[in-house]
């Protein structure tokens, strides 16, 4: 017995040893994982039960690698919205925590790629593997981080670069009835980008694939997917996905706004997103208001939209314009979500069905229409020649209806239809056909100067064509001189209008 003790030293030797090695290759890391459980779950949203420390919008991870966001929090059980098809998920599905928030890649390798929310690629393009990564939910720039917006956005569009200007970091809405040329406007501002330094999101919510497919084919016939990221939901997709995908887009936008670089941002449109916010809303049995939207829904396109801004030099100087569009019934502005979004937006274009059935292409009410930056967002030349397009072109409109009832016009009179009838024949322009600002200049100078008012309506398209040539043969330096910041003095008024002259001298 005397022997045993001396036995045992070996044995406690390799123990301590096996501590000793154990210890060295514990992770203070490891940490407990909450799993909870999937006891209800119906289209789009999942009740879980055995989540104590779940917070809101926390990602969680289901069985068989679906995932959700956290949007009810209460005692014993968790509402989940889901990202994803809801028939891979049932009662008994494990559910597990991920202690952050749901995230999107973000970086340059994301253009000319069509991804979905999660960043998943929906294109024939390898997997996104960024690593650099930024949440969908991000708060807004405070307003110290601002600076005013001062430089414009060319569409390209005369009726709006001219009358409803559009500056970089502005938010301006896009609404109208269904088929009016919404998306048009917002993909031939795309077009106009380029080699303009733009970076360009095109946010598709909810719409039908082929619609998607077409204005994807536009983008990439025109070489506009070079800077182009699409970030795309359908209509069959989970209301989840529809409901993250703006704040997705914007934070893939905000990257490279915080990188001093200028971002157009395209929501198409955010009615779709409205209406998955109110689905999982009244999933999720949370009190309906007004059209059953829930009471925040004011709330869910703000923290969207604020997001749109031009921070300042200190911060890269970098910019982010929203161009959001919803769809309006039967032309009623005053409907629940479309007075929502006027008043968080800084100015609207709204689009006729009375004139899109005319014919008057696109469809812009320049009377309904406005823009709260104005001629702040316009190059010097281009607001002088433009200045009184807008009131000159509505007090026409009001002028016309009169005319009608078949009263005598005196000569004045019928100069002024004549020339409104002729501005309102250049205001047309076809689809994806976006105009420099230098022929933009030309065009409406010579329409101020009156030189269209003794040509034929139907031969106002030559003449504009005319005229639009001759802009593009101006020699480069007084082209660069319009096209920037310096005013508009005489000698450049006389030059463009002597260029016009010219052109048109031939087509009377």
């Amino acid at each position: 017995m005397s022997d045993e003790p001396e036995a045992l030293v070996p044995l406690a030797v390799s123990a301590l040893t096996r501590f000793a090695r154990a210890r060295e290759t514990f992770s203070p890391s490891l940490k407990a994982r909450e799993i909870g459980l999937v006891h209800t779950v119906t289209t789009g949203v999942a009740q879980v039960s055995g989540l104590p420390g779940l917070g809101f919008e926390e990602l969680v991870l289901f069985e068989g690698g679906a995932q959700g966001i956290a949007f009810n929090i209460d005692e014993r059980d968790n509402g989940i919205v889901l990202l994803g098809d809801s028939s891979l998920i049932a009662t008994g599905t494990e559910v597990l925590r991920t202690g952050r928030v749901a995230d999107v890649p973000v970086g340059p390798e994301l253009l000319g790629r069509v991804i979905d929310p999660l960043g998943n690629p929906l294109d024939d393009g390898p997997p996104i593997l960024n690593e650099a990564r930024l949440p969908m939910e991000r708060p807004s720039p405070p307003i110290m981080d601002r600076a005013a917006v001062s430089e414009p956005l060319q569409t390209g569009i005369k009726v709006i670069d001219a009358a409803i200007p559009i500056g970089r970091g502005q938010r301006e809405l896009i609404l109208g009835d269904r088929q009016t040329g919404k998306t048009t406007i917002a993909l031939d501002t795309i077009l106009n980008q380029k080699g303009k330094d733009v970076i360009c999101i095109y946010c598709a919510i909810g719409q039908r694939a082929s619609s998607v497919a077409k204005a994807l084919a536009v983008l990439r016939e025109r070489g506009s997917m070079e800077y182009t990221i699409a970030v795309v939901t359908e209509g069959n997709d989970a209301p989840g996905l529809r409901y993250v995908a703006p704040y997705a887009a914007t934070s893939i936008a905000e990257s490279f706004m915080e990188g001093g670089r200028d971002v157009l941002i395209v929501y198409d449109d955010l009615t779709h997103h409205a209406r998955a916010y109110r689905e999982l809303s009244l999933l999720l049995r949370r009190p309906p208001g007004r059209e059953a939207y829930p009471g925040d829904i004011f709330y869910i396109h703000s923290r969207l939209l604020e997001r749109a801004t031009h921070l300042s030099e200190e911060l890269g100087g970098g910019s982010l314009t929203a161009l959001p569009i919803i769809e309006t019934e039967a032309e009623n502005l005053s409907d629940y979500i479309p007075t929502n979004l006027i008043s968080i937006t800084d100015g609207q274009i709204y689009l006729s069905p009375r004139l899109f059935e005319l014919g008057q292409l696109p469809a812009v009410d320049v009377g309904k229409s406005v823009s709260r930056v104005g001629g702040k967002a316009q190059w010097p030349a281009l607001h002088a020649v433009s200045g009184a397009l807008k009131l000159a072109y509505s007090q026409f409109e009001e002028m016309e209806v009169f005319a009608r009832f078949g009263t005598r016009l005196d000569e004045r009179t019928r100069k002024i239809l004549d020339h409104g009838r002729r501005t309102r024949a250049l205001l047309q322009q076809p689809e994806f056909s976006p105009l420099s600002v230098i022929e933009q200049i030309l065009v409406l100078t010579a329409l101020n100067e009156g030189l269209f008012d003794a040509i034929p309506l139907e031969k106002i398209a030559e003449s504009e064509a005319m005229v639009r040539a001759a802009a593009r043969a101006l020699p480069d330096e007084l082209a660069t001189r319009l096209e920037s910041a310096e005013a508009f003095g005489s000698d450049e008024r006389e030059a463009v209008l002597t260029a016009a002259r010219e052109a048109l001298s031939g087509n009377e």
